[in-house]
């Protein structure tokens, strides 16, 4: 079953709404503007119940089908990202330093796309729930939502998710069992050593070299202590110190990101690299510290609803158009709150060439809105047909 006509009929609406909200670009859980235009469509295309205020300006729409049933989610990520936009569109960013550059806005066009035609058919039994998240750019929004109760206050029995998909062929759907994408994390090393001239380094604890040996070191957790069949990245990306040529600094700090899929990975690399920020501050005879912050786990997606979700996307795009087996991408979602707390899958949908996400220049496709909706429809449909059948 391709794409439904019906959705391809008001692909121009999803195309302004889109459009708009790449305009008005907003972020983390400060979406006043966007909320309010999600709601406002929301309520002229007739949902049953509309919950605002969720993590301050998420959101949950309730449709009812035909008859008992369970409650499926469906979600969409609405904020954007803190940069400046390079696409030269005539409906880019209209606010300064603010950019839709990851598509959320496309998501967010996608499910009210699917929302109008599940109120138009109610071809479903239960209920649907559609999930309208903030603050998935950092801010764990997924969380908040999980936290404020959402799973349980809806009854949301099962949950899926799509990004759209840069470099990806137009209109496939890419999906794996299993970890699909890593858990994110952050660490701080704050050194503090012994000042002094440049030129009498013996009178100093130098941090600057500290720091250098300590990069380097942390960079064998990966080759050195880790299984080579399972996956992790350790990537330094800041060091801070000095003033100047002739002064040796009293403080160093570096800063870098850890991704993982398995927990036991994750508690292999703090415990090995206070090891080595420990013994390194010895030997250097000046005094470290490793603050490790924890960010988004790995989003993990259900065996089972995976290839539910690969059936569904077959039906809408065809078999040569479905991968169900991707490589595991060590990008972060915060989706991954939602599969802790229910079972589901999260999907890539190929949108063609271009720039990538987090680029200046990326745009969402909005080609690939009518597949993305109707993907959405067909899950709830074939989830939760109509008496059972």
């Amino acid at each position: 079953m391709p794409i439904v006509n019906r959705i391809a009929d008001f692909a121009a609406d999803m195309t302004a709404w889109r459009r708009h909200l790449h305009t008005i670009p907003e972020l983390g859980f400060d979406l006043p503007k966007t909320s309010a235009f999600v709601a406002e469509r929301l309520r002229e295309i007739g949902v049953d119940e509309l919950h605002e205020g969720i993590a301050q300006t998420g959101m949950v729409a309730i449709i009812n089908g035909q008859g008992d049933g369970p409650t499926i989610g469906l979600r969409a990520d609405m904020d954007a990202l803190p940069m400046s936009e390079a696409t030269g569109v005539d409906y880019a960013s209209t606010h300064a330093g603010k950019m839709h550059a990851c598509g959320h806005d496309g998501h967010t066009a996608m499910l009210l796309g699917a929302a109008r035609y599940l109120v138009e058919t109610r071809n479903f039994s239960g209920r649907v729930a559609l999930i309208f998240q903030p603050a998935e750019e950092g801010g764990g929004g997924g969380d908040v939502m999980c936290r404020e109760g959402i799973m349980d206050r809806f009854a949301i029995s099962q949950v899926y998710g799509m990004h759209n998909a840069p470099g990806l062929p137009f209109g496939e759907f890419h999906m794996k069992p299993g970890p699909i994408m890593a858990a994110a994390d952050t660490f701080h090393i704050h050194i503090t050593g012994r000042g002094g001239h440049g030129a009498r380094p013996h009178e100093a604890a130098d941090p600057v070299v500290a720091a250098c040996a300590i990069v380097q070191a942390i960079q064998t957790i990966s080759s050195r202590n880790l299984d080579p069949e399972q996956q992790l990245v350790i990537s330094t990306t800041q060091i801070h110190t000095g003033t100047t040529d002739n002064v040796i600094p009293g403080e160093a700090y570096i800063n870098g990101t850890v991704r993982t899929f398995d927990k036991e990975v994750q508690a292999m690399v703090v415990r090995r690299m206070g090891q080595i920020i420990d013994g390194m501050a010895a030997s250097f005879d000046l005094e470290a510290r490793l603050d490790f912050e924890y960010g988004y786990p790995p989003t993990v997606n259900d065996a089972a609803k995976t290839e539910f979700a690969a059936e569904v996307a077959r039906d809408v795009a065809g078999d040569a158009a479905v991968n169900p087996d991707m490589a595991a991408i060590m990008g972060a979602e915060d989706f991954a709150y939602m599969l802790e707390e229910r079972p589901g899958a999260y999907v890539m949908l190929g949108q063609g060439d271009g720039p990538s996400v987090h680029h200046s220049e990326y745009n969402f496709n909005d080609d690939i809105a009518p597949i993305g909706a109707s993907y959405f429809v067909r899950v709830v449909e074939r989830a939760q047909p109509v008496g059972g059948r």
